[in-house]
C-alpha cells in the first residue's frame, strides 16, 4: 500500500481525533453507561473507505489503552470498531452504515464489560446501544451531513486499498 505522506497524515488526524475526543470526554466515554461521542466518527469509512476504518481502529486502541478496562478492551473493544468500520465502508447508504457500529458495540462492548467489570450483560447491551445510537445516528449523521455540505470529503479524499496500484 503506497499511501502518500498527505494521506497518512489525514488518517493520523482521524485516529488522533477519535482518541482525543474519547479521552477528553472520559466520564461519559467509558463504563457500563457510556455515550462515546467519538463514535460519531465511525461513519467516516462510509465516505473514506477501509483506510478510515483502520485509522479508527488505531484511535480506539489508543483510547482504550488510556482509559479502558485493560488488555481485553484494548484488543477486543478496538477490534469491534475495526469490524464495524469495515462493514460501514461497504454499506449502501449512510443510515444502514450506522447499524454496524451500534450493533457490534452494543453486544460486544457489553460482553467485555460483563467479563471485566461484572456489569449485567443485557442491561449493558441496552445502555451501550443507547449511547451508540446517540453518537452515531444523532451526532454522527449531523456531523457527516455538515462535512458533506462543505465538500470536506472531496478535500480529504483518501484512496481505498483496492484503488492502489
Amino acid at each position: 500500500m503506497n499511501y502518500s505522506i498527505k494521506e497518512i497524515s489525514k488518517l493520523a488526524i482521524i485516529a488522533a481525533t477519535y482518541t482525543v475526543v474519547t479521552v477528553i470526554l472520559a466520564p461519559i466515554s467509558y463504563g457500563s453507561i457510556q455515550v462515546r461521542l467519538s463514535e460519531a466518527l465511525t461513519l467516516l469509512p462510509f465516505y473514506l473507505g477501509t483506510p478510515a476504518a483502520i485509522s479508527l481502529w488505531l484511535g480506539c486502541m489508543l483510547a482504550n489503552y488510556l482509559g479502558g478496562t485493560g488488555i481485553i478492551d484494548i484488543i477486543f473493544g478496538s477490534l469491534l470498531t475495526l469490524i464495524a468500520g469495515l462493514f460501514t465502508a461497504k454499506s449502501k447508504n449512510l443510515y444502514t452504515a450506522g447499524i454496524y457500529p451500534v450493533l457490534f458495540n452494543a453486544f460486544g462492548v457489553a460482553l467485555i464489560l460483563h467479563y471485566t467489570v461484572k456489569s449485567p450483560y443485557w442491561l449493558t447491551v441496552l445502555y451501550v446501544a443507547f449511547g451508540q445510537f446517540v453518537s452515531v445516528y444523532i451526532v454522527g449523521i449531523i456531523l457527516m451531513r455538515l462535512l458533506e455540505r462543505y465538500d470536506i470529503f472531496e478535500k480529504i479524499k483518501i484512496r481505498n486499498s483496492d484503488q492502489l496500484s
